[in-house]
């Protein structure tokens, strides 16, 4: 399984990264160079070229519903590179009620393209007790801290006992009949939790991921429907949805050393602007899974692509596990400096002597660390239609 990403500048030599295994992949440039649209081209690849494995856009700025759509744009420049036009089927993941997001025109219109509109219901009891604390930024050993923790940690051993799963007014219920906690404690964490409630990102019935996700389609996680606010809740949902898959790809790959059936795909994870939800020197609610994932995803098959203006403000240990790099133009000197720092002595100088010969929009820097090269390249034209462009 290999997949097309362009062509040798000089040699115009066809570029290539094997899907054969899990993969780790940063693509970054500054605004305007081609980041987003190269992100879209392995998207494309992955639901064109592979069988066994399920594309997961994490699309913070909405953009990626328009691969239902060709690319008519550039229908002559494809021609060129041997291709053509064409749109891929799209499942649209949208954290809440699609007409509360969006309206029930644009859902109608979506609908009449055929983009698969789905909502997306994050299940409280697949957070732990250190989950809900820390999306209320509440210190465990302090009043409210205790009494959520308390709250959840009981419904949660209740849940592996009886297999039933617990909800958000199972947690208001919990709180408020807490004899350890004081009124005001339990007043002010209700009122919490009720915000929580009017969020519309959690459900009132359990929903296996796969349910939503869909193994045929192009699933993109549309999370700018979500305010990031003080709470992180984009964080939140790409957090409990990653944990969710690699637990469960955890042990599907178990059965599959096994020799016994199963039903749940391998999974690349494409996560545009991902200095958000994994950056450098400060916490987020979904950094630990997301590390985890580069860190240990290649055993049950999960591999993750992470597209970046800011590859300084992505967490060193996201940046030092990417096998493969593609690098658009990027100038400021924190970036290249974070970039330089990825330079193997197979390159024969650093990484900025190469990043610094790129001139214009679509060519980048290729490192395979597996084949151990570096190349300049141009990079195919989309076949579907790029949604990145500025108004």
């Amino acid at each position: 399984m290999e997949l097309f990403i362009g062509e040798d500048y000089e040699s115009d030599e066809e570029e290539y990264i094997s899907a054969q295994r899990a993969r780790s992949v940063l693509i970054c440039g500054k605004r305007g160079t081609g980041k987003s649209y190269t992100l879209g081209n392995i998207i494309e690849e992955i639901h064109t070229e592979t069988y066994d494995i399920v594309p997961l856009v994490v699309d913070p700025m909405g953009i990626y519903w328009t691969m239902a759509n060709r690319n008519t744009e550039q229908e002559e420049l494809l021609w060129d590179w041997g291709l053509s036009p064409e749109e891929f089927p799209v499942n649209l993941l949208i954290p809440g009620d699609p007409e509360k997001r969006y309206g029930s025109e644009v859902v109608a219109e979506l609908d009449r393209v055929g983009i698969n509109v789905d909502s997306l219901r994050l299940n409280p009891s697949d957070m732990s007790p250190n989950d809900w604390c820390s999306l209320f930024d509440l210190n465990i050993n302090k009043p409210m801290g205790i009494a959520l923790y308390r709250a959840v940690r009981n419904l949660s051993d209740e849940d592996d006992e009886t297999q039933e799963k617990f909800f958000l007014d199972d947690i208001i219920n919990e709180v408020e009949m807490d004899g350890g906690a004081g009124d005001r404690t339990k007043e002010a964490l209700i009122n919490r939790l009720e915000m929580a409630k009017r969020w519309d990102i959690f459900g009132d019935e359990y929903e296996d991921i796969w349910s939503t996700v869909d193994s045929n389609r192009v699933n993109v996680l549309d999370l700018s429907v979500v305010d990031p606010g003080q709470y992180g809740l984009r964080n939140l949902v790409v957090d409990v949805l990653s944990r969710n898959i690699f637990r469960q790809r955890s042990d599907a790959r178990r059965r599959e050393e096994m020799g016994l059936e199963v039903d749940v795909p391998k999974v690349w994870m494409f996560i545009d602007e991902a200095h958000n939800f994994i950056p450098s020197g400060q916490s987020s609610l979904a950094k630990d899974t997301l590390v985890r994932w580069v860190k240990e995803g290649r055993q049950p098959g999960l591999s993750m692509v992470v597209a970046s203006q800011q590859p300084s403000a992505i967490d060193s240990e996201v940046l030092s596990q990417c096998d493969t790099i593609l690098c658009h133009k990027i100038t400021t000197r924190e970036d290249v400096k974070s970039l330089n720092k990825l330079s193997q002595d197979y390159m024969g100088s650093g990484l900025k002597t190469y990043v610094r010969q790129i001139d214009n929009v679509g060519e980048a820097v290729h490192v395979d660390d597996d084949e151990e090269t570096v190349k300049m390249i141009k990079v195919r034209p989309r076949k579907s239609q790029h949604g990145g462009g500025e108004a």
